[in-house]
C-alpha cells in the first residue's frame, strides 16, 4: 500500500463514541433501533433523538448503510451499517465488504472527512477478527484510493487484543 494511502488510515483503542469526527459507524442491527454493545453504546451517548430518527428510517438490510445525525455525539452523523452474522460461507466476506464500501460512499456523499470504524460483526455476530481485519483495512484503503475526499479513517477497537490485530496487519502492508 502507498505511505499517502497509510498516512490517512489510524488505529486507535477506546471508545468510539468519544471520538471528534465527522461520523462514526454503528454496528448496526437489521432494525436500527438500538441493541448491545457498540450499537447500544452509540444509541446511549447519542441520546433518545437519535433512536427517534432511527424510527423513520425504516430498518436497513445486510451491507447497506444509513446515516443519521450524531446528536449528543461530538461526531456529527452517524453512519449505521449492518454486518453478517458469520456463517463461513464466502457470502459473508462480500456482505463485510459492502458494510465499509457503503458507509464510505456515505461519508463522500455528505461531506465527511473523517470517519471511524468499529470491528463490524466481530461481537456478537461472530466473524472471525483476523479475517474481517483484513476486509475492513483492504477494503477501506482500496476506497481512499479512488476517493481522495475521506481525509482520514479511525479503526476503533474496544479490546487489547483486537487493538493489536489490526495494528499488526497494518503494520505488515504499510
Amino acid at each position: 500500500m502507498r505511505k499517502e494511502m497509510c498516512d490517512r488510515i489510524a488505529i486507535r483503542q477506546g471508545d468510539i463514541t468519544r471520538l471528534e469526527v465527522d461520523a462514526i459507524v454503528n454496528a448496526a442491527n437489521r432494525s436500527l433501533l438500538g441493541g448491545g454493545g457498540v450499537d447500544g453504546a452509540i444509541h446511549r451517548a447519542a441520546g433518545p433523538s437519535l433512536l427517534a430518527e432511527c424510527r423513520t428510517i425504516g430498518g436497513c438490510p445486510t451491507g447497506e448503510a444509513r446515516i443519521t445525525k450524531g446528536y449528543n455525539l461530538p461526531a456529527i452523523y452517524v453512519i449505521h451499517t449492518v454486518g453478517p452474522v458469520y456463517s463461513g460461507k464466502p457470502k459473508d466476506s462480500q456482505l463485510l465488504s459492502a458494510c465499509y464500501r457503503n458507509s464510505l460512499q456515505l461519508a463522500v456523499d455528505n461531506q465527511v472527512a473523517s470517519i471511524a470504524f468499529p470491528a463490524i460483526s466481530c461481537g456478537v455476530y461472530g466473524y472471525p477478527i483476523k479475517d474481517a481485519c483484513k476486509i475492513a483495512v483492504d477494503t477501506t484503503a482500496t476506497f481512499l484510493e479512488k476517493k481522495p475526499s475521506v481525509e482520514k479513517v479511525i479503526f476503533v477497537l474496544f479490546s487489547d487484543r483486537d487493538d493489536g490485530i489490526y495494528k499488526a496487519y497494518l503494520g505488515k502492508i504499510c
